[in-house]
């Protein structure tokens, strides 16, 4: 399947993560304070939820869409496509 267009842009958020994951662990490392430390792993976690939710809204809106529209799947197993990855929102 080829990449969707909010690819890109989910890499990028996800790259972003990585880095501040990064320097969290060098945070940790150094000692410093709890507060600097939870305040940067909640960035991390904003990031990659947004970056979820990101990729499921778009494979409802393209995925799924397409499938019923040209009829490449079942009615049923887009209904079961999209109940299995409503679960990760």
């Amino acid at each position: 399947m080829a990449a969707h267009s909010s690819h890109p842009d989910i890499i990028k958020r996800l790259k972003r993560a990585e880095g501040h994951l990064k320097s969290i662990i060098a945070m940790l490392e150094e000692g410093r304070g709890c507060l600097d430390i939870a305040q940067q792993l909640q960035a991390v976690e904003s990031a990659i939820n947004t970056a979820k939710k990101t990729l499921v809204h778009d494979h409802i809106d393209h995925c799924l869409e397409h499938a019923v529209r040209e009829g490449t799947q079942s009615a049923d197993d887009t209904i079961r496509e999209f109940k299995a990855i409503t679960k990760y929102l």
